[in-house]
């Protein structure tokens, strides 16, 4: 069943660090609530705070807090919005708003907020968007609470493996650690697996699928070495908008001061729109070690390609 919001008020405020007032509607375009002091083209175009943390802290507070009060541009009742991530989603058929922030740094004794009510909740449990849709929204609107699924595509290449003469290990071995990985951070996840012979062409056609169907990451492995028919880079490379090499050449430091073998590694990382392509070596013991490395940047610079000023 699907995850709705109501709307109980929306408030505008016509300066920053001051209490919002409830109005009858507002309109939300390309720079966030119209008239409010804090649209703009930036990332926190739009506040959200939910009843469920405002009567939280109201009972702290010993009395009742009136929406807009922690200067929230719409008050929502339906869900603890700080448990939402970014690039999850707010709609219905007029409005689309995409979660950019959750939470946001105290300003404590300077902020006209924290001076008048003594405290303030939206450092830690308001969450701020941008506007996908524009649209108008008033009080009583539901939207749609869209959790945002990663998609990650897998592909292997091994003339042996699509012959059936051996186990992909290494492709398993990557589906797995991404499922356990965006698991662990309360991500929805997708993963489709190719497994295909060592051919350029069969390559470029699953890496363009693979970005025209919304993935937002590539792993392929195999092919990276230096051998006849070792092509990966020779082909993802070219396809790149950005290459990302320090990443790579930290690994091939790492572990080649010990095995330099692993010098010889041509792997290579990129971006291709808004796809992140990583290009892994064939072995389940390489991929285990690359990975290691690589999942501890893959959500910041998810976040770094979506424009989300997140640190």
């Amino acid at each position: 069943m699907e995850k709705q919001i109501s709307i109980l008020s929306v408030n505008i405020s016509k300066k920053k660090g001051t209490i919002k007032k409830p109005v009858d509607s507002i309109k939300l375009s390309n720079a966030g609530v119209e008239n409010d002091a804090h649209s703009g083209p930036w990332n926190r175009q739009v506040s959200l705070l939910g009843i469920e943390s405002i009567n939280k802290f109201s009972k702290e507070a010993g009395r009742e807090i009136t929406y807009g009060e922690f200067a929230e541009n719409i008050t929502t009742k339906g869900l603890k919005l700080y448990k939402t991530l970014p690039l999850d989603r707010f709609a219905n058929e007029a409005i689309d708003l995409e979660v950019t922030q959750i939470g946001k740094h105290c300003h404590g004794s300077n902020c006209e907020i924290f001076r008048e009510v003594g405290n303030c909740v939206m450092p830690k449990e308001g969450i701020f968007a941008r506007v996908i849709r524009q649209g108008k929204m008033k009080a009583g609107d539901v939207l749609v609470y869209q959790p945002r699924t990663i998609k990650t595509t897998v592909i292997t290449l091994s003339d042996r493996a699509y012959k059936g003469l051996y186990q992909d290990l290494s492709g398993k071995q990557i589906e797995k650690r991404i499922d356990v990985f965006w698991s662990s951070r309360e991500r929805q996840t997708s993963i489709d697996y190719i497994l295909i012979p060592d051919d350029a062409v069969k390559l470029e056609t699953a890496i363009r699928q693979a970005v025209n169907n919304g993935s937002d990451f590539i792993f392929t492995t195999g092919g990276t070495g230096i051998g006849p028919k070792d092509l990966t880079p020779d082909v993802a490379g070219p396809m790149f908008d950005k290459e990302i090499p320090g990443i790579m050449d930290l690994i091939r430091y790492k572990y080649g001061a010990d095995k330099p073998a692993a010098l010889i590694s041509r792997s290579i990382a990129g971006v291709i729109g808004k796809t992140l392509v990583y290009c892994l070596p064939g072995s389940q013991k390489a991929v285990n070690e690359y990975l290691d490395e690589i999942l501890k940047t893959v959500e910041h610079s998810m976040y770094m390609i979506h424009q989300l000023d997140i640190h």
